[in-house]
């Protein structure tokens, strides 16, 4: 008993005299080497002020934290007779930074986006390699992917530099072939509207989409990846892109791909801790017996995910964490998401780095955690993906901290801007005519997440202009608003003596009501000019003058296809209608649309659709000629865009009703060879009657129908669409169009 009391004083003197060695006051701060920098500024940056206690572990600190102010080229401390003694080394100072070989403003403006040195700011030399690594990386993003850089440092008096970078452009690397070679099972053609990169041409005088960009190829085989993940090719391996030198400065990007077989959804089940009510996910599992057998598809994998976030938001759930155990079989995935509990740790603090133009609630507002709530890793993963989703970041990182408190997370969110404008133009030629047309569209505007867009496309016979600005969370209620300025012209007046101007503008809001169902509510409002001249028609004559129409415009759009671009399964129902609020001739106009995709057999992609529109006056007057309906020309091939229907005269006026039914078939067993070249088949029935200000003039309800052949050839000038069509029925008077075609190019 007595050895044990010893020891215990034995060691309570070893801690008090260890703690008066090794945490002792500091009586006096000598501060030596610096010139430029204040001894106050240097005991600021150290956190000491006289009659702290000082420690090993203290000692340690201001080392770290001098050193990560960047002003030191060598610091060293001492602590000897209760004095602090600092040493310092300080960094030169950058003076100037010369970009040579650059006389571009705009080229130069670009590249100094985010520089990592600047002026009157400390030089070193780790800092100075990682500029240059930037500038360079930079330069290839815009096209010059030969460039050169040297550096140069000038030594001046008074510890200062001049940065000089030495710059060889040459000439920009353009895009003149791009390849996909491999188990690629889809074509060319298709492959290339998928991903950002562009062939070069002489007329995309725009698009900087055409020069060979490190940071583009990879955002294309990332797009390649998800397309081929959405259409049953788990497997898939976008295994190396690389770029050939073909000419002087002009190089091929081939894609290597290797897709695999299909994989379809197999068994999926969830895997729950036994004290959870399986009721909570019963959606989940009626989910897995919608799409066994169905390809696999990375967006359905999604929607599983979602429905689990949703659950999550259960107060009883709050703490759990998903994981996905997969299992292939065959031609089959089995898929079990285990469900299980965690720890329950709460969020302390969230940050956000590197948005130096973005605000910061446009990127807390993708979040689905706050802080106070439980950190839960789904949630977190799911608000990762929302901040990418935005496209305004060229990278999204992150990380997780623990904290004193074993109970609370920081998290860390580390984003770097990117540019988020685009500009476009095209241009078109057919049998239907030709057009022009031109816009201009920033994401990001004044970074607060709003999107600004501004286009027009000229006709022979028509102009069609807008402006609109959407915020896609206006006032954080998760719903989109929209305000658009449009102004449209119709110019008939050599033809058949009318012409009709409209101005207007569209306010309204969107936004998801149900899974895969979103809402729209909005007012469009126009003022509307019809002139004539003595070669129209009566009825014609009669609706000249001036018009104020306001509608309450109402929409319904239930999704549940694979994808929204190349769709190859799923279904998309859309109805609109439009309600005269204030109208001489109070139109009701509504508008459905259906279309199924699916496939008949291996490589095959079918869609049949069927569309119903009506435009009728509540009051029993005539409306409009600029409100009739007129069947669209990819609803009716074989006939010239809207010359079926009612005649007044020999002008075609439309109806009050239309109707389409439309049926279409890839044939990939043709042009097998060919990757630029798809042929499909295609039988089109419609029909277009009332005439409600002289039912003399109607139509006997005639149908419209046509089958034939669509040929889609990517050709270097841009898409070309042919299509041979043979009608089938048709009524005296009907336009008919065997042969069409229509090209189509960007900038």
């Amino acid at each position: 008993m007595n050895l044990f009391i010893y020891t215990i004083k034995v060691i309570i003197f070893y801690i008090f005299f260890l703690t008066c060695v090794y945490s002792e006051i500091i009586d006096k701060i000598s501060i030596n080497g610096n010139d430029r920098i204040s001894n106050k500024t240097i005991q600021m940056f150290a956190n000491i002020e006289l009659k702290d206690e000082i420690s090993n572990n203290k000692i340690n600190q201001i080392l770290k934290d001098l050193y990560e102010t960047n002003f030191f080229e060598n610091v060293k401390v001492q602590f000897e007779n209760n004095t602090l003694t600092i040493e310092v080394n300080e960094y030169p100072i950058i003076l100037n930074i010369n970009y040579n070989g650059i006389k571009s403003k705009t080229l130069l403006k670009e590249i100094n986006f985010e520089k990592l040195i600047r002026e009157k700011s400390p030089y070193n030399n780790i800092t100075l390699e990682d500029e240059k690594n930037r500038l360079d990386n930079k330069i290839k993003e815009i096209g010059y992917f030969n460039s050169k850089i040297g550096i140069t440092i000038e030594n001046l008096d008074n510890n200062l530099v001049n940065i000089n970078f030495d710059i060889e452009l040459g000439d920009k690397a353009k895009i003149k072939k791009i390849s996909f070679i491999g188990n690629k099972i889809f074509k060319d053609n298709k492959l290339k509207r998928l991903i950002a990169s562009t062939e070069y041409k002489f007329w995309k005088f725009i698009s900087g989409r055409k020069y060979l960009n490190p940071n583009l190829v990879e955002i294309d085989k990332r797009l390649l990846n998800n397309y081929y993940l959405n259409n049953g090719y788990y497997n898939v391996s976008i295994n190396s892109s690389f770029a050939k030198l073909i000419g002087n400065n002009e190089f091929e990007l081939i894609y290597n791909i290797d897709a695999k077989n299909k994989i379809y959804f197999g068994d999926l089940k969830l895997d729950l801790p036994v004290d959870f009510d399986n009721e909570n996910f019963s959606k989940i599992n009626k989910l897995f017996k919608e799409i066994k057998n169905k390809p696999y598809s990375i967006n359905t994998i999604n929607k599983i995910l979602d429905e689990i976030d949703e659950i999550t938001t259960l107060e009883q759930y709050q703490f759990i964490n998903a994981t996905v155990l997969e299992n292939i079989d065959s031609d089959k995935i089995n898929l079990t998401f285990k469900i299980k509990e965690t720890k329950k740790i709460y969020v302390k603090k969230i940050n956000i780095y590197g948005n130096s133009i973005t605000e910061e609630n446009v990127i807390r507002n993708q979040l689905e955690l706050d802080e106070g709530d439980p950190f839960n890793k789904i949630l977190f993963n799911k608000s990762i993906n929302n901040i990418k989703s935005l496209n305004f970041f060229k990278t999204v990182d992150q990380k997780i901290s623990d904290t004193d408190d074993l109970n609370t997370k920081i998290i860390d969110i580390f984003v770097e801007e990117k540019p988020t404008g685009e500009i476009s133009a095209t241009a078109g030629f057919g049998t239907s005519g030709g057009s022009i047309g031109f816009g201009i569209k920033e994401n990001n505007f004044i970074g607060k997440g709003v999107s600004l867009d501004s286009n027009f496309l000229l006709s022979e016979e028509s102009f069609k202009g807008k402006f609109s600005v959407t915020n896609p969370n206006f006032n954080n209620s998760d719903k989109s608003l929209y305000v658009s300025l449009l102004a449209t012209e119709d110019d008939n007046m050599e033809k058949f003596g009318y012409k009709s101007n409209k101005t207007g503008f569209n306010i309204g809001t969107n936004f998801e009501y149900l899974d895969d169902f979103r809402l729209g509510l909005g007012t469009s409002n126009f003022y509307e000019v019809i002139k004539t001249d003595s070669t129209a028609s009566k009825t014609q004559q009669d609706q000249k003058g001036n018009y104020w129409d306001s509608f309450l415009d109402i929409d319904f759009n239930y999704d549940k296809r694979n994808q929204k671009f190349q769709t190859s399964s799923g279904f998309l129902s859309y109805y609109a209608i439009n309600l005269p609020l204030i109208s001489e001739k109070n139109t009701l106009r509504n508008h459905y649309n259906y279309s199924n995709y699916f496939d008949l057999y291996n490589q095959n992609i079918s869609s049949i659709s069927f569309m119903l529109k009506s435009a009728n006056s509540l009051t029993n007057d005539n409306v409009k000629l600029s409100e009739r309906i007129n069947i669209p020309s990819k609803k009716l091939r074989g006939f010239e865009a809207g010359r079926v229907g009612p005649k007044d005269g020999d002008d075609f006026i439309g109806g009050n009703f239309a109707a389409a039914i439309n049926f279409s078939s890839t044939l990939p067993q043709f042009f097998e060879e060919s990757q630029n070249i798809d042929l499909l088949f295609f039988f089109d029935v419609a029909n277009i009657w009332g005439v409600d200000y002289d039912s003399a003039l109607d139509d006997d309800g005639s149908i419209r129908s046509s089958t034939g052949f669509a040929l889609d050839w990517f050709t270097p000038i841009g898409p070309l669409n042919f299509s041979l069509a043979l009608p089938i029925t048709k009524k005296n008077g009907d336009k008919t169009e065997t042969f069409r075609f229509n090209l189509g190019t960007s900038f």
